[in-house]
């Protein structure tokens, strides 16, 4: 516990289905505190976390979807020799093995699949919690009174969970509109995520949109399509991509940017401009994501290659250019754009 400092991740595992559940942040240094929050016992030593991602029983990702990516899966001397990994005392476990847990978690939030749970598994409690070094790991836990400690206490009530989407899907598909809108009237084709193209605004179905495009461009390999086909808005110019946007209104940034980073990862030669588009407020989170070492430290760090976009620089700016959008170019979002590189840079 006394490893753990801000910042680093705790990875949320729900033993008796073996599924990961959530993201927390630490967002304190550890600290000793005897008040009794649980009736089984005291467990002092504690730190204060945030919640980034939270998922249900039923939307949790199975452990076992991810077995050919962790490496605690590999060199078993025992079937069941990864167990220890996720049910021990904590721990910090490799970066690969992290960053593949949380964006398969932040995946989960934003695209949930709904799998039958066993009432009598999921009744089992775990004994200990574990954790996860830049990305931690612990065993159903929750952020009672902002808190994680030795024991996970009930998971949080769903009706907190189900009262967030229809507002953030509501804001997130309004400037998915307004983007892809904005692209089509300049004369580009665009895409929108596979994964919302059902969706409508202003009376209109995304798939209604003029100029936008079915399938993506054909030289891009298998792996690179699965990333770049969840990516919110493209704009494109015959097969090249012209921009990119990931709209970020009260989910995690962090699943966004990883898309961003593996597509830029995957495709080092691509140069094209990178936006996040999020609401003023979520300003400084933004700069706090796009900052963690995970982004930060690559070769070319991901605040030199992202810009921020706020939805009202957005809005104001397309109400003011509304009658000419087909002479704009898209280095027209340039001007409206603000850089990612903290001030102290």
């Amino acid at each position: 516990m006394q490893q753990l400092k801000p910042g680093d991740y705790f990875l949320c595992y729900l033993t008796g289905v073996s599924r990961f559940i959530g993201v927390l942040e630490v967002t304190s240094e550890p600290y000793w505190d005897e008040t009794l929050i649980w009736k089984d016992e005291i467990f002092p030593c504690r730190v204060k976390v945030e919640v980034i991602a939270a998922l249900t029983p039923e939307t949790a990702v199975p452990i076992f979807d991810l077995k050919e990516q962790l490496t605690i899966f590999q060199n078993l001397k025992s079937p069941n020799a990864w167990t220890g990994h996720v049910r021990g005392s904590p721990s910090r476990w490799k970066p690969s093995d992290g960053e593949a847990v949380v964006y398969a978690v932040m995946e989960a939030v934003e695209n949930p699949v709904k799998r039958p749970v066993d009432a009598s598994k999921l009744a089992r409690r775990p004994k200990a919690l574990r954790a996860k070094g830049e990305s931690f790991t612990v065993p159903e836990s929750e952020d009672t009174a902002e808190q994680v400690q030795a024991t996970p206490a009930e998971p949080p009530k769903e009706e907190r969970a189900e009262e967030e989407p229809s507002k953030e899907i509501t804001a997130h598909t309004d400037i998915q509109w307004l983007l892809l809108k904005l692209g089509s009237d300049m004369g580009l084709d665009v895409w929108v995520a596979r994964n919302d193209r059902g969706r409508e605004a202003h009376g209109r179905r995304f798939s209604d949109i003029p100029r936008l495009k079915e399938d993506l461009p054909s030289q891009f390999d298998d792996v690179t399509n699965r990333t770049i086909e969840l990516i919110d808005v493209l704009w494109l110019r015959g097969n090249a991509i012209v921009a990119a946007f990931e709209i970020e209104s009260t989910t995690s940034i962090y699943s966004g940017l990883l898309r961003m980073s593996d597509l830029i990862t995957m495709q080092p030669n691509l140069n094209i401009p990178l936006y996040l588009v999020a609401p003023d407020e979520r300003w400084d989170k933004v700069i706090d994501e796009v900052n963690r070492p995970t982004f930060s430290r690559r070769t070319t760090p991901m605040n030199r290659i992202c810009s921020y976009i706020s939805f009202s620089t957005l809005r104001q700016n397309l109400e003011q250019v509304a009658d000419h959008t087909r002479y704009l170019k898209p280095e027209f979002l340039e001007k409206l754009a603000e850089t990612c590189v903290p001030d102290e840079d």
